[in-house]
Formats: C-alpha cells, structure tokens, sequence
C-alpha cells in the first residue's frame, strides 16, 4: 500500500465537473480525503485563463508508476492533449508525492515521475489546498508545507482563492 498527494487542476471547460468527476474516478482507487478548491492564476509562459486547483490523497495498492498511470488515464478521460508545455488544460494530475505504509517517501529522480514533485515547494497553488486539507503535511526534503507556504512571496499565496462556486 502507498499513500500518494494529487495535484488537480483544470482551466478548461467545466472546470469545477471536470475536477469532480476526477475526483469521484479517485473514490475507487482509495480517496482519503480532498482539498476545497481554489481558483488560481496561470502559471507558466503560456498566457491562459485561470485554473481551479484541488489536492487528493489517496492510498492503495499501486506504486508510483502505478499512481502515474492513474493520474494520465484520469488526464486522457478528460480529453487532455499534451500540445504545448504549460498550455492550457482540461485536466491536469500531477503525482506531487508517494509514501510506504510506514511513511517513507518514494524517491525518484526518472524523468518520467521525479519524487517527491521538484517543483511542488515553488507552487502556491499546490501548497494552499495541500496545507489546508492536512496543517501538518511535510514535502520531505523541503520540510513542512506550512512553512514551505510562508516562505513564498505574499502575493503569489494571496493569488491562490478558495472558490465559492458550485463543486
């Protein structure tokens, strides 16, 4: 068993469907909890309309290749393509962290899947939703998510909004 943290996010389409039915496809893998979600600027080079971002966790029986497999099969039932490097989306999974029953990382450094995420303590919009569902989650090798959110600039957090609208 492993327990891995998801990214979710969507900029579009239905935004908030396509994220509840990615999420409501994680219930049969082992959904433990989910973030509120919060809507978020682009992030990226690619101008893009904003993003509405979510964090999973979720534990069962796949290893992190497993857990990949899983993020790109909820990516393709979404109709993602993968055409341009931080475009636009209508689903995007990233596998942020996985860990062993006994709370070991899976530490990877192939291109396919580097674990923990590399970018994942730059991202205010993986580390609000993150820190709000679990106060006291670590991003192992970067330390506690909390502290990891007060070391980002302050309007890079403040950008990162909980959205109010339908889930």
């Amino acid at each position: 068993m492993t327990r891995a943290v998801l990214s979710l996010g969507a900029n579009l389409g239905d935004r908030a469907a396509t994220l509840a039915e990615a999420i409501d496809g994680l219930a049969a893998d082992g959904l433990v909890a989910v973030s509120a979600l919060y809507e978020t600027p682009p992030w990226g080079p690619v101008e893009q309309p904003p993003y509405l971002n979510a964090i999973a966790l979720v534990d069962g029986p796949r290893d992190a290749a497993g857990w990949l497999a899983r993020a790109h099969e909820l990516e393709q039932a979404a109709g993602r393509t993968r055409e341009v490097r931080w475009g636009a989306r209508t689903l995007d999974v990233d596998v942020v962290l996985v860990s062993y029953d006994d709370g070991a990382p899976v530490v990877s450094d192939d291109p396919a899947l580097t674990l923990p995420h590399p970018r994942a303590h730059e991202r205010a919009f993986v580390l609000v939703p993150w820190a709000a569902l679990d106060p006291a989650a670590v991003l192992p090798g970067r330390g506690p998510v909390a502290d990891l959110l007060a070391a980002l600039p302050p309007g890079e957090v403040d950008a990162v909004v909980r959205w109010e609208g339908r889930p």
